[in-house]
């Protein structure tokens, strides 16, 4: 059982980016909304929040979180990633299985599973590895997982693709059983091998090894057919070419069970910016052509890509304050990926507020299973909510951020949204735009939320 979270009343806020009304919150549910509700009559104990301009959303959930821990507590903690998560809107994330030891057994998950519930910003989902040491040669403990306490649903070996495809087709087959879902990093190794950036005429010229388009789409063309065969779920993470997103549109037009997410900095960010050979633009997959973020855009706002995942992937300095060849891939995003999405999809014209809570929130929960977020911001919901300034505007400084990551590929940008307020199970994690306190489990160690 958790502590009582208090009541609090929201006034006047933009739901979903409509009309305004009041949301009521007590005992970590939406008790009631409407219009000119008031006190009168309540607990003394109730919280006013004046919303008058804000926009209220279901917390945003991530489909695609690396919290480092436990093993590289020098990039990440469990506890500092989920800071940035609350105040980036998110209310769960799923941390991918390359900590070190590697998330391939119900101990390991289980104790990132405890570290979440210990830290109490987020609901914190573990991702179980597909393979043993996501080495690809045999399958890690699927079943075993999924019973733990943690719950798994989603597993991958993100980092590295499961090539071979006997293997895939396996793990595919043996999730059905407790309706998992396989999250595929669509990358075919012999295509990739050596290769530094998106191959095209930028990497011609820089004279960096080419990462081809056709290495992501093979496998996902691949993938696809074995789900249709086995009829099970697959995920394809970071979609970063026109033609995966044509592929995956071809596949969802023949019933096959698939889902898709793109990262923020894939729907802004090109491989022209290379050309400064700042690594803090290294990333797995690359960033590619102008054209290719246009496709994603569209390919996002049609329903073709159901989610925005972060690939929120922290790193200590040194491994890219370097060489471009020496550094590592990876960039943050959990507190930059809604100012982000707000700038080139709402902004644009390509998606509503509405919108924007299918691809953050409402189809990542279904994808993830978690019964309890995504939900409608209507009576008798949990109360995972966030209160939104989109009118704010604020420049990216990494050394401001919660996560311990500083690769940042937006510092120095103006983006525009601010998360004033973040709800999670009716407590107030941020309030005024900054951390309040974490949610109060009665005990963080033991039971299941």
């Amino acid at each position: 059982m958790a502590a009582n979270t208090g009541t609090y009343l929201i006034r006047g806020a933009s739901i979903l980016g409509g009309e305004p009304a009041d949301l009521l919150i007590r005992d970590g549910v939406i008790a009631e909304t409407g219009t000119g509700l008031n006190t009168e009559g309540r607990a003394n104990d109730v919280t006013v929040i004046d919303a008058t301009g804000l926009v209220a959303l279901p917390g945003m959930v991530d489909v695609h979180t690396h919290l480092r821990e436990p093993g590289r507590e020098d990039a990440e903690t469990v506890e500092t990633g989920t800071r940035a998560a609350a105040l980036g809107g998110y209310t769960a994330v799923h941390a991918m299985a390359n900590s070190t030891p590697v998330a391939d057994t119900a101990g390991v998950v289980e104790q990132v599973y405890t570290l979440g519930r210990a830290a109490g910003w987020v609901d914190v989902r573990p991702v179980g590895a597909v393979t043993v040491g996501l080495a690809g040669e045999q399958l890690a403990e699927l079943g075993a997982m999924a019973d733990s306490r943690a719950r798994v649903r989603m597993f991958s070996d993100d980092g590295i693709c499961v090539h071979d495809p006997v293997l895939m087709r396996r793990a595919l087959e043996y999730v059905k059983a407790f309706d998992g879902v396989v999250a595929q990093h669509a990358q075919e190794p012999r295509l990739t091998a050596g290769a530094q950036m998106n191959e095209g005429e930028v990497s011609a010229v820089l004279g960096l090894a080419g990462w081809p388009a056709v290495a992501e789409e093979s496998i996902i063309a691949r993938d696809v057919l074995l789900a249709q065969h086995v009829g099970s779920r697959l995920h394809v993470c970071h979609v970063s070419t026109a033609g995966s997103v044509e592929i995956i549109r071809w596949a969802k037009e023949r019933g096959i069970n698939v889902t898709a997410e793109v990262t923020p900095h894939h729907l802004l960010l090109t491989d022209d910016l290379v050309r400064s050979y700042d690594p803090v633009f290294k990333v797995n997959p690359p960033l590619r052509t102008d054209a290719d973020v246009q496709a994603l855009r569209a390919g996002l706002a049609d329903g073709t890509i159901d989610v925005v995942g972060t690939d929120h992937a922290p790193h200590p300095s040194e491994h890219k304050e370097c060489e471009w060849a020496q550094a590592a891939m990876g960039m943050t995003g959990l507190e930059t990926a809604l100012s982000v999405v707000q700038h080139t999809m709402i902004e644009t014209g390509l998606m509503t507020w509405a919108d924007f809570a299918r691809v953050t929130s409402t189809a990542a929960a279904k994808i993830g299973r978690l019964a309890d977020q995504g939900r409608p911001l209507e009576a008798g919901e949990p109360a995972n909510v966030i209160l939104v300034d989109p009118a704010a505007r604020w420049t990216v400084d990494p050394f401001s951020m919660a996560t311990m990551g500083r690769n940042s590929p937006f510092k120095g940008r103006e983006l525009p949204g601010r998360v004033v307020a973040t709800f999670f199970k009716g407590h107030p994690t941020v309030l005024d735009g900054e951390l309040n306190t974490p949610y109060p489990y009665a005990d963080a160690t033991a039971g299941v939320a």
